[in-house]
């Protein structure tokens, strides 16, 4: 073909030619994906870890499962004695391999079997937290809301708990019923929560006394959806457990024949509900 200047041959119509004129820079640094509000650990009422065998039993004292009476002089006593339950508790394997290519790693911008091992670990964080969610939605009592949460949906289900003498310590909102709460001016108004927190954070840090914990919104870490309409008020000393046989653990590998590298995130852990009684449940449309 003919040689044309640079500017006349970029106006053509030959698309190709002109992208190849075109710099294209790609900045080396990875935006990884936004990291998700779940559970901590420290709500649940016992972490277990480090036993032997595929499963674990906890005994659990049933209450007011003892009782003393009134005795007549010289009659017998009465005998009595403390009745018990358990909950056991079996871990499953939950996991992901990855597998890339020599030349994927050689070539990409960043660490990407690394990259990939940390999101399948954020994988599995979520996954625990949809097993608690799903043991919470077991819960002993429900209360019924509307279409949007009130102030007397959640002092019934503090009252759920109390009325089984628990004491109601944690408040864990899915994102539809704090959308509810934002939209309480009982909980807005400085004259009336005392405080400008609800404007300031975007939800208070305690109702009533209850740590308010926020649900994330994304079905990987919850049953299903509709559990951003739910809210759940629990006694976190006796509500829910969790076993952990393997903690989350990453196992390199290399694959020759393939010419690949790879990594197996593995974990297994068990989510149970100790006492329903300790945990209401609140729905709402």
């Amino acid at each position: 073909m003919a040689f044309t200047k640079i500017k006349e041959y970029s106006n053509t119509d030959d698309g190709v030619a002109r992208t190849l004129l075109v710099p294209k820079l790609i900045m080396p640094t990875l935006i990884e994906a936004v990291e998700k509000t779940l559970l901590p650990r420290e709500i649940s009422a016992m972490v277990l870890s480090g036993f032997q065998g595929s499963s674990i039993d906890v005994n659990l004292e049933t209450p007011d499962s003892v009782n003393v009476r009134s005795v007549a002089e010289g009659a017998e006593i009465p005998i009595d004695a403390l009745e018990f339950t358990n909950v056991t508790f079996t871990p499953l394997k939950y996991g992901t391999a990855v597998r890339i290519t020599r030349e994927m790693m050689e070539d990409a911008q960043f660490e990407l079997l690394q990259r990939n091992i940390s999101a399948v670990g954020e994988k599995l964080a979520e996954n625990e937290n949809k097993l608690i969610v799903t043991q919470l939605d077991l819960a002993g009592a429900t209360t019924t809301g509307g279409a949007a949460i009130t102030i007397a949906n959640i002092t019934e289900s503090m009252q759920d708990l109390e009325d089984n003498d628990y004491t109601p310590t944690d408040f864990l909102v899915g994102t539809e019923v704090l959308n509810d709460l934002r939209n309480i001016d009982t909980f807005v108004e400085a004259d009336k929560a005392g405080n400008t927190e609800m404007l300031m954070r975007g939800f208070l840090g305690t109702i009533f006394g209850m740590n308010v914990v926020r649900l994330p919104a994304t079905t990987a870490a919850l049953p299903s959806a509709t559990n951003r309409k739910y809210a759940y008020v629990l006694d976190r000393s006796q509500a829910y457990g969790i076993a952990i046989k393997r903690d989350i653990t990453v196992e390199n590998f290399d694959m020759p024949s393939f010419d690949m590298q790879g990594a197996a995130i593995t974990q297994r852990i068990d989510v149970k509900l100790l006492r329903s009684a300790a945990v209401s449940r609140i729905t709402t449309t």
